[in-house]
């Protein structure tokens, strides 16, 4: 219950800075939903899962406070986002190894999207950094939807396919609206899905572990 207050406390403030256009309260509270995530995964048993899942939400922690400095640092930001995905990765891949040829597909589809809706304005500097995480986030959702209908227990797969999902959608948002055209329903739809991805993704550590 404190962590759910925490983050909860956090997520407000963070949208009514950004109504409000309070970068700094904006850079404070950002951080505080995941990590509240962080938190609540000391509940769980220790597992090489568990290890993997918390790498990845702390370096998300990093791409946070990068990408709400009142600076552009968003190919830093970008650095950490990969990082967390690998480290999402190699949880996935701790009790699935599967090739899983449809998740596979699947997963190609939503990265070569995301990459097109991002460079479709053209990214000049950013096209090697931009490539290298699309490659990163599809391989990360792949390894996501493998786990679906085997030996992995249904819940742990399907919030984490479902995590994996929801975090593509709020990064295809992010692309359209830097990349594409700005819309003003953007930063809170992005941060939304973002943090709705990351519970999934760590909700999927309890039951996993009960294997």
């Amino acid at each position: 219950m404190p962590w759910l207050i925490i983050a909860a406390m956090g997520a407000v403030a963070y949208l009514y800075g950004l109504s409000m256009d309070a970068t700094m309260l904006c850079l404070v509270s950002k951080p505080l939903p995941v990590l509240a995530l962080l938190g609540w995964l000391r509940n769980a048993p220790p597992s090489p899962y568990r290890r993997g899942i918390c790498i990845g939400l702390m370096f998300s922690l990093l791409g946070d406070v990068l990408l709400a400095w009142p600076m552009d640092l968003f190919v830093f930001g970008l650095g950490a986002f990969l990082v967390a995905h690998l480290a999402y990765l190699n949880a996935y891949l701790v009790d699935c190894r599967r090739l899983a040829l449809q998740p596979l597909a699947l997963a190609l589809i939503a990265g070569v999207s995301l990459f097109g809706v991002m460079a479709s304005s053209g990214l000049g500097d950013l096209l090697i950094p931009v490539c290298i995480y699309a490659l990163a986030i599809s391989a990360m959702l792949w390894r996501a939807l493998a786990r679906l209908g085997t030996q992995v227990p249904k819940q742990s797969a399907l919030l984490a396919a479902a995590g994996a999902l929801i975090f593509v959608v709020s990064d295809s948002l992010i692309g359209i609206d830097r990349f594409v055209i700005k819309f003003s329903a953007a930063p809170y739809l992005i941060i939304l899905f973002y943090w709705v991805g990351q519970w999934g993704i760590a909700a999927s550590v309890f039951s996993q572990s009960k294997r």
